[in-house]
């Protein structure tokens, strides 16, 4: 589950800080700068921004379970992993999909990550 743990903080990395940086590099003055002001925003950088906040709703939720799969004594660790798993696949799938714009494709992505921290959750009660 560690190794989950670990590869979730570098999808957030990358997704939170990485990805929308590197988008918004014709705005180096403006990132080096008190940021007072907006500055103009491209529709990918409004996605990767989009798809950012919408890990950033989700994350905590899967830490916690993540954690909690390994204090609790008498829950299949194994079995959570593997959700934990597919709930990584799925929030790569949905952040691939939102920079794309493939609006019905993300929201099952998005959909099988809630799913996947619903049924962890059900594992640990």
């Amino acid at each position: 589950m560690t190794t989950y743990i670990v590869y979730a903080l570098l999808l957030a990395l990358i997704q939170i800080w990485i990805i929308p940086m590197v988008l918004n590099q014709k705005n180096m003055s403006w990132m080096l700068s008190s940021r007072d002001e907006a500055a103009d925003a491209s529709p990918l950088l409004a996605r990767a921004r989009r798809a950012s906040s919408n890990l950033q709703e989700s994350l905590p939720a899967f830490l916690a379970l993540a954690l909690l799969s390994m204090i609790v004594d008498d829950v299949d660790v194994s079995y959570i992993s593997g959700l934990a798993c597919w709930w990584l696949i799925f929030r790569v799938g949905h952040g691939i999909s939102y920079l794309a714009g493939i609006a019905y494709v993300r929201t099952l992505f998005w959909f099988g990550s809630i799913v996947s921290l619903i049924m962890m959750a059900l594992a640990l009660v």
